[in-house]
């Protein structure tokens, strides 16, 4: 379909072999140098494979590290907020022309990258630019700090690209790469596409932004991220339980998709959101959901620091579009959902739940109000708490 936003980089990157050069790379990667990646990395290396991560061919070298962690760009120029990176133990770390097995933690091989460069893992460059802070207690922080020392860059050639298709939060029946998105939106005819991030479940805030961006495009792509998170976060499949049934009861259906990201979650606020969007504009969207606290964690960003950021870029080279959303609730006097430019501020007006009360609720049997969260929902999150479901 004409008018389709590029990939960004204007190249769709697909690095999953097949046929008889999967074949030849099995035989290969038994006689090759092993290492075991870990749950993160094996995300990573599903993104980059399945053009999720395009322009990326492979894990980022030291010239693309330095400029991401300085100037939010690709030493190409392209805009590109984070590191992707293959970290490990200076004495796992292999030669500069070798090539190398990469293995899932569960065993499973997923590819063969071929090393073009071995550098220094500057946690001191990275961790203040790409989280405003060092701090230890910030997930995505500890994360890195607990990576290797040392860096392996170079493309890759994947083999595996689901680490656990049999496992519970595979979700193959959604699990679409960007070309096949794309070919979904083609076959719907849609060429203006909102992408909804989402690692919660969908609540009626969030159903009130989606239905907004429905209202002014062709279609909506809720979007949930079911790669790798922190411990606390609600299970991926119970989340998704939680999509399918708001979806079948609430949505049109001619109007609305569900797909599933398989990246990892970073906790990195405002450069976090940009690179939710990038992707986004690779599964073929045209414009992007930001809204409070995009990607953030505990007070570690402002509420809308992930919106401002956005101003800081260059709209051609972005491409997709932001949709700026501030805070929304249930304004009891107005009857339905309300945000600050819509509806004045009334002391006890609006319907608003901590996620402290929601879990206790929850944990007791209670559904939150109608007016915070849709009844389906509620039910199938009272059996994740209540450990009956």
């Amino acid at each position: 379909m004409k008018g389709r936003v590029p990939a960004h980089g204007n190249m769709l990157v697909n690095r999953v072999a097949d046929g008889a050069k999967a074949d030849a790379l099995r035989k290969e990667a038994a006689s090759l140098k092993r290492l075991t990646l870990t749950p993160k990395q094996s995300c990573d290396l599903e993104m980059i494979s399945i053009g999720a991560f395009s322009p990326l061919k492979g894990f980022m070298g030291s010239a693309d590290f330095e400029s991401v962690c300085t100037s939010m760009k690709l030493a190409s120029g392209a805009i590109w907020p984070i590191p992707i990176l293959l970290s490990v133990s200076k004495s796992d770390a292999p030669k500069t022309g070798e090539r190398v097995a990469l293995h899932a933690s569960n065993g499973v091989l997923q590819a063969v990258i071929t090393v073009e460069e071995v550098f220094p893992h500057n946690k001191a460059l990275e961790l203040p630019n790409v989280f405003r802070t060092e701090d230890a207690a910030h997930p995505g922080v500890a994360q890195v700090m607990a990576e290797g020392d040392t860096c392996i860059a170079g493309p890759v050639e994947t083999l595996t690209v689901c680490a656990d298709p049999n496992g519970p939060e595979a979700f193959l029946d959604h699990r679409l790469t960007p070309a096949q998105t794309r070919a979904a939106f083609d076959q719907r005819g849609w060429l203006t596409i909102t992408a909804f991030q989402t690692r919660n479940p969908i609540h009626r805030a969030h159903e009130y932004l989606c239905k907004v961006a429905q209202e002014i495009g062709d279609g909506l792509l809720v979007h949930p991220l079911v790669g790798e998170t922190k411990e606390g976060d609600i299970p991926a499949k119970v989340r998704m339980e939680c999509y399918r049934v708001l979806l079948d009861n609430y949505f049109v259906p001619e109007r609305t998709m569900l797909s599933v990201m398989p990246a990892a979650m970073r906790y990195a606020g405002p450069r976090e959101a940009i690179l939710h969007a990038l992707v986004r504009k690779n599964y073929g969207c045209s414009h992007f959901i930001v809204g409070r606290d995009h990607a953030g964690v505990g007070n570690y960003y402002g509420s809308y620091d992930a919106q401002r950021i956005f101003d800081e870029l260059d709209p051609a080279s972005l491409v997709i579009i932001p949709f700026k959303f501030e805070h929304t609730a249930y304004s009891k006097r107005a009857g339905g959902m309300v945000s600050p430019k819509t509806f004045p501020n009334i002391p006890g007006d609006q319907v608003s739940l901590s996620g402290t009360k929601v879990r206790e609720m929850l944990a007791a049997g209670q559904r939150p109000p109608e007016e915070f969260t849709r009844a389906e929902v509620a039910d199938v999150l009272i059996k994740w708490a209540t450990g009956k479901g």
